[in-house]
């Protein structure tokens, strides 16, 4: 049962991490009170409330009794200059979440690359930049790519992997990356709001290991049994990838673009890891691939069984902070 004065606004609860969230912090018995800017669609569920990120009336009612709020949004599929708008949204974000008392806010970015930042992952470190400067203390958790049913850059590693008996490897697939599990994100993010905090923060989010994208593609090939040629061909640009990718996945090609865009540098952790914080070991590749396949078969929603997880989930994160041995422990 939710517990009193402890609900959370959810916003980006129709995205692929806002649906796996949810189940974890009802497991946590946080009263969640989900976001949409057509609340009206979901009139049957009185938990849903509309939230309109352009306008802070807007905002300010949806998070109106609650304790916390969720910033799951990102533009990056919406037409025009996505990326000024997501500085509108966050200042909004920030200005209706102070005027309400929240004590705080977690956020969901990217990983800041050590070389030239897409326009994409430039605006996930700015909008984590204006979130944790203003005055509700916030977290911000930074990930590279989250494997599971429903992730964009998930969902085109599956396709590649499963529909071509030959790749061909432009040279930007040698970057490195940290890919993390949802549930393990998932993790996190209940965490974030029961964990002591005076001061904004910022931790990395990284999964158990250091692959380069081609290796991701090796690994995930296997996993379905199969073992595709692979040719690299260091003249194959971004742009030209991106026409390829929208071709032989489900990706549109504007996505298509702005994600072959983040992967022109390593995505490697800089900052505090999350993961020395608790005790959490994250799962591995295999794991996790083999869950989000198995997921396919729902339509949107996690699985029966991943969602029975995910309840536990927020059982343990919750758990972890709010538990003498937990304190003691986060002190080493």
């Amino acid at each position: 049962m939710p517990e009193p004065n402890n609900a959370a606004l959810v916003t980006g609860a129709r995205g692929f991490v806002g649906r796996h969230l949810v189940p974890a912090l009802e497991g946590a018995g946080v009263a969640v009170r989900l976001a949409s800017r057509n609340a009206s669609d979901e009139a049957e569920e009185r938990r849903w409330v509309r939230c309109d990120l352009g306008d802070r009336d807007s905002i300010a009612k949806a998070m109106d009794g609650c304790r916390a709020a969720y910033y799951l949004v990102h533009g990056m599929q919406e037409r025009g200059d996505y990326a000024a708008r997501e500085r509108v949204y966050a200042e909004n974000f920030c200005a209706a979440a102070a005027a309400c008392g929240l004590e705080r806010i977690v956020f969901l970015g990217g990983v800041a690359p050590q070389g030239t930042m897409s326009k994409h992952l430039q605006s996930r470190v700015h909008t984590g930049e204006i979130l944790r400067q203003g005055q509700v203390p916030t977290v911000e958790l930074r990930s590279a790519m989250v494997v599971g049913r429903g992730s964009a850059s998930w969902n085109i590693v599956r396709d590649l992997a499963k529909r071509l008996p030959v790749m061909v490897l432009p040279r930007w697939l040698e970057h490195r990356s940290w890919p993390v599990d949802i549930t393990d994100v998932v993790f996190a993010l209940v965490s974030a709001l029961h964990m002591p905090l005076t001061e904004s923060a910022c931790y990395d989010l990284p999964g158990p290991e250091r692959l380069t994208h081609r290796q991701l593609l090796e690994r995930v090939s296997a996993i379905m049994g199969r073992q595709p040629l692979m040719i690299g061909v260091p003249l194959v640009t971004p742009v030209l990838s991106s026409v390829w990718i929208g071709l032989v996945t489900r990706a549109s090609w504007t996505l298509a673009r702005e994600l072959v865009a983040g992967l022109a540098s390593d995505l490697e952790p800089t900052g505090p890891l999350f993961w020395n914080a608790c005790e959490r070991q994250p799962i591995s590749l295999e794991d996790a691939a083999r869950r989000a396949i198995l997921d396919e078969r729902f339509e949107e929603n996690p699985s029966p069984a991943t969602t029975d997880e995910l309840r536990k989930i927020g059982v343990a994160a919750k758990s972890w902070w709010t538990t003498p041995s937990a304190a003691e422990g986060s002190d080493g």
